[in-house]
């Protein structure tokens, strides 16, 4: 033979799958809503960042170019929604969703936010942001306020954006954006009804960024779904059925983060009080109980006492500013 391919080196059809269990019914989708091609001002075509999803397990991701602040307009002639066109041509031979968005993008105290689920970007650029926040609306968008922080490092509630909520034109916002929690959001979330985010506004490629460590996972929104579809998605988002994961650490409702630790960890008696607890899930969770530490790693299996009396803390899920979920001790003793 003249050729022989070595097939096994090329990595671009293995996908590493993530474990993280659904309940109730629903499916949990893991999923990042704040992207840039280099339609607006990242730096990679967009069927890469298709790819570089697939590939890290994902199950759906938005394009979410910039509309005002596009510095290649000039060699790129494509609309507003061409680098949404590209990537959904990608996406539909994988099998994977993309979502059609994009980033309305103001100075504070307005800040940038993304409009998902739309139809068409180029009637929301305009001179009036909150004009094109209502042009998004009239396409069913869902709103997204992003990276509160972002740039003074103060997570501000602006007049602004009180009115916004009122009017029911802010339905998510980032708790987590890149590598940066906005802890004050959490409140926000369970104040005004909205729904927490954790995506990676990547600009680069996400190996550049977060690495290629087995095990490492990118931010990502978790979204507890009835269905592994653009439509499924749409309706959890707006029912607020979501949690935000990066570092090994959750926030989120405690009813989900309750329900999804009870999906993740199996509890198997051996006698009296000790007990095998296995971690399906490929989410790590620590726990205290009267001042010790309890780690339950990503799909291994822990011996455990299960401790007479005390609360159980879950140091790293969070369901509100500086509030852990906490498990009473009275759910253990029922079990025992």
């Amino acid at each position: 033979d003249e050729l022989q391919e070595l097939t096994h080196i090329d990595q671009s059809n293995i996908r590493t799958e993530i474990l993280i269990p659904g309940f109730d019914g629903y499916q949990t989708l893991k999923c990042d809503f704040h992207i840039h091609t280099i339609f607006s001002d990242g730096l990679v075509w967009p069927t890469i960042r298709v790819e570089e999803a697939w590939r890290e397990g994902l199950d759906a991701i938005a394009i979410t170019d910039h509309i005002e602040y596009r510095p290649r307009k000039e060699i790129l002639k494509g609309d507003l929604n061409e680098s949404f066109k590209i990537a959904k041509k990608e996406a539909d031979n994988r099998g994977f969703i993309v979502i059609q968005g994009t980033e309305i993008t103001r100075s504070k105290p307005l800040g940038h936010l993304n409009a998902l689920f739309i139809n068409d970007a180029n009637p929301m650029d305009v001179k009036d942001p909150l004009k094109a926040i209502d042009v998004a609306l009239e396409q069913g968008a869902f709103i997204l306020w992003n990276h509160p922080g972002w740039p003074d490092d103060k997570s501000t509630l602006y007049p602004v954006h009180e009115e916004l909520l009122k009017a029911n034109k802010i339905h998510g916002v980032e708790v987590l954006n890149y590598m940066e929690y906005y802890p004050v959001a959490f409140d926000w979330c369970n104040k005004y009804g909205i729904a927490p985010f954790a995506n990676t506004d990547i600009h680069g490629l996400i190996s550049g960024d977060y690495g290629v460590k087995e095990g490492r996972m990118r931010p990502m929104t978790l979204v507890f779904a009835t269905s592994k579809s653009e439509e499924g998605i749409k309706e959890a988002l707006f029912a607020r059925r979501t949690a935000a994961l990066f570092d090994g650490k959750l926030f989120g409702q405690e009813e989900y983060l309750m329900k999804l630790i009870q999906a993740s960890l199996q509890i198997r008696v051996i006698n009296g009080r000790t007990v095998e607890i296995t971690n399906i899930s490929d989410i790590p969770y620590e726990m205290t109980n009267s001042g010790n530490l309890y780690y339950f790693p990503a799909r291994k299996t822990v011996r455990f006492t299960v401790p007479k009396e005390g609360d159980m803390v879950f140091e790293n899920c969070f369901v509100g500013l500086n509030q852990k979920l906490t498990i009473p001790d009275h759910y253990w003793s029922m079990a025992f």
